[in-house]
């Protein structure tokens, strides 16, 4: 990096800037630019000097040049170019297990619903959002290997976040090609998912309904509890009075309590002849009253257009109901933008370090340790980060950044957490906090440190003060799970439990209460030896198995890591989303 010699200016353009202005600079602003002037004409002596030099001496506009992160990464290496092949082959079985899910339900079902001139669920999203735009879907690996009896691609229900008519909404789409688009428990988890991710970031919800309701053999553990079938109704009564807007497609079946789907939406779309709502079928319409009357005559397009009002506009096909549904949402009046929230810069640069080698910086062996200002160099706008404490709990990297534009406050793992890691940790979440910027969480944690010596220093209620102002942060929140996750440091770091706005997992990533070894060694020494538990642990705190059960958002490419975080800030900071500084209040902090 070559020196930066900072310009200050002599005495004559002080005097000049006394006869402009009619005043004279303070004595210590005097004596400020004497010693910038000599401290200037000084040659750098190392990056140290260089900084301070920087920092104390030029514009502001220059700052970013003290917090520029280098890189030490060598390509070329062996250490780099094994991990590379490593996850690259992770990425590869990934694209492979991601195109299969993509597919929906089997070839039959696919061409069955095809015969009956129905568009596929992706081909609906995509026509149905801006072109080119990008849908961030959520929750691909949903119901993977989950069920023993069948398989769930995408757990039956497409959800994800796009931008239709420049308003950012989120869209929540039945696949009928998945076991007729029946709601299993994973179903209803997910389509919840996507519930919250509208209430929370105030994003309209638009909803392609082709369902045959719920999966009558896991009726148990679908409709009677607080989160089962009937909370998507409740989300969707709430969410109107919240002035958040519904808006329901009725593409095919929507039967028995799916048939308030549309009926409680603010406004209906129904395709004719292909869309039925319903409480209860032609079968048991005849089973209970002995009325014989066709699907069209019960719940038919025209009868709910024309008669009983459940449904506002009638479509010819697929196609013409997706652009009524882009007509709706033209209609909504709806804000790009929240006066309440920062405007990200106009302008932004990309990072001065290659993202793509992300792949060669991770490892699948979380036992090496992860060069965290590596990624976040690769992650944030020209690799500039500004520190907070740098030299203070420096298992914790804290600071301030800019991701497309977004201010952002970065908290990151670079080791176990002790006492003063979480101390630091609180402090920055409170900053952040006060000043209405959002926060990101990069974890690689295996814990809070253990030991007497930890526990006199107070762990205990020093972790309990990171916890709290992560739990009482209002402000957006961003968790990527880059490495390890392991027990109460999964909690400190922002993890499920405490409602980031979106949380995604490299595929190298592990969760857990502790390591497979750690936990079958506890176990052995309370006697509950278990040959077989290791590889269970193991195998359960791999990536797709907390996918599959919805514990994240998704799996990312880490190279891409920019560009999800980037879309999450797009979808929290636009549209009604309320983010007002120091608005938060923090529980009791024991000191």
């Amino acid at each position: 990096m070559p020196c930066l010699k900072p310009r200050f200016p002599d005495q004559t353009q002080i005097l000049s800037c006394k006869a402009l202005f009619g005043m004279s600079l303070p004595r210590s602003s005097r004596q400020a630019l004497r010693l910038g002037g000599q401290f200037g004409r000084q040659r750098c002596q190392g990056r140290y000097l260089q900084a301070r030099t920087v920092a104390n001496l030029t514009p502001p506009h220059q700052a970013g040049a003290i917090s520029r992160l280098p890189s030490n990464v060598d390509p070329s290496s062996d250490e780099f170019k094994e991990n590379e092949r490593q996850m690259s082959e992770v990425m590869v079985r990934m694209q492979d297990l991601a195109r299969r899910i993509q597919q929906g339900g089997s070839e039959k079902a696919r061409q069955k619903h095809l015969a009956r001139k129905k568009m596929l669920p992706r081909d609906r999203i995509t026509a149905l959002i801006d072109p080119g735009t990008t849908f961030l879907e959520l929750s691909q690996m949903a119901g993977y290997e989950l069920y023993l009896e069948a398989e769930v691609p995408a757990g039956g229900i497409i959800t994800g976040v796009g931008v239709i008519e420049g308003v950012t909404c989120v869209i929540v789409a039945n696949d009928s090609t998945v076991k007729g688009g029946t709601y299993y428990p994973i179903t209803v988890k997910k389509h919840l998912r996507a519930q919250t991710v509208a209430r929370q970031n105030k994003l309209p919800c638009i909803y392609l309904v082709d369902s045959g309701g719920a999966n009558l053999p896991h009726q148990s553990d679908v409709f009677p509890d607080e989160n089962h079938f009937g909370r998507i109704f409740y989300n969707q009564a709430r969410m109107s009075s919240e002035g958040i807007p519904q808006i329901s497609v009725v593409m095919g079946p929507c039967t028995a309590g799916g048939a308030y789907v549309p009926a409680m939406s603010d406004e209906s779309i129904i395709v004719d002849g292909q869309g039925h709502i319903f409480l209860a079928g032609p079968p048991l319409v005849k089973a209970a009253t002995g009325e014989v009357v066709s699907h069209e005559e019960l719940g038919g397009g025209k009868m709910h257009s024309s008669v009983s009002g459940v449904t506002d506009y009638l479509a010819v096909d697929d196609a013409h109901a997706i652009v009524l549904a882009r007509r709706c949402i033209s209609n909504l009046n709806w804000p790009t933008r929240s006066p309440n929230t920062q405007t990200p810069k106009p302008t932004f640069s990309e990072p001065l370090h290659n993202p793509e080698e992300l792949l060669g910086i991770a490892s699948t062996n979380l036992r090496k340790p992860l060069p965290i200002r590596e990624v976040i160099s690769r992650v944030v706008d020209g690799s500039e980060f500004s520190e907070f404490k740098h030299d203070f709990g420096t298992t914790l990297v804290t600071g301030f950044a800019e991701i497309y534009g977004h201010k952002v406050g970065i908290v990151a793992n670079d080791g176990i957490l002790f006492a003063s890691s979480a101390v630091k940790g609180a402090h920055f979440v409170e900053l952040c906090t006060q000043r209405g910027i959002p926060l990101v969480f990069l974890q690689n944690i295996a814990g809070f440190m253990v030991g007497s010596q930890s526990e006199r220093d107070g762990i205990a209620k020093h972790g309990a003060k990171l916890v709290t102002a992560v739990a009482c942060a209002d402000v957006p929140k961003f968790t990527v799970v880059v490495g390890g996750s392991y027990g109460a440091g999964n909690y400190g770091m922002c993890g499920r439990a405490y409602s980031p706005r979106f949380l995604w997992m490299w595929p190298n990533a592990r969760v857990g209460v502790m390591g497979s070894e750690q936990l079958s060694a506890v176990m052995e020494t309370v006697g509950k030896a278990d040959p077989e538990l290791k590889d269970r642990i193991e195998r359960e705190s791999e990536a797709t198995y907390s996918s599959a059960r919805l514990w994240d958002d998704g799996i990312i490419p880490p190279q891409h890591t920019r560009r999800y975080l980037g879309l999450g800030l797009m979808a929290a900071m636009g549209g009604r989303s309320e983010v007002k500084a120091g608005d938060t209040k923090f529980g009791v902090f024991r000191m």
